[in-house]
């Protein structure tokens, strides 16, 4: 199962934050259980650190567009289209 979703991860990651971080905390529970063999361990480690890295990207991405809503000072809001993670 490791290495389907790993391949997963490979050929364009996930398509959503809540994907990832679901995924991400399936990954942690396994780990923590310490039932998986040090290959799939390993595996494992891997994919979650892709998993977090996409998230903090998400993440970042989010705050500075309500930075960028929240920067004109006239109080309306301007809305300017953004390059969305794929």
């Amino acid at each position: 199962m490791a290495e389907r979703n790993n391949s997963r991860a490979r050929r364009g990651g996930p398509k959503s934050f809540e994907e990832a971080l679901k995924r991400l905390q399936e990954i942690v529970e396994t780990l923590e259980r310490g039932e998986a063999s040090l290959d799939t361990s390993m595996e494992l480690y891997e994919e979650g650190i892709v998993l977090s890295r996409f998230c903090l990207e998400k993440l970042n991405r989010a705050e500075l567009r309500l930075k960028e809503l929240h920067k004109n000072l006239e109080g309306t809001f301007e809305v300017k289209e953004r390059d969305t993670i794929e």
